[in-house]
């Protein structure tokens, strides 16, 4: 019981990193392409 507690506490943290790692990922990614074409990113 101990342990599957543990692990579904630390899956949390694991889950936010990913998605903030796939939000930012997409948003340098049109903030590049729109640098390259000389157009605000908004």
């Amino acid at each position: 019981m101990t342990i599957g507690l543990t692990i579904y506490v630390l899956m949390w943290p694991v889950l936010v990193v990913a998605v903030m790692y796939s939000i930012a990922r997409g948003f340098f990614k049109e903030w590049a392409e729109a640098r390259r074409e000389g157009r605000m990113i908004i």
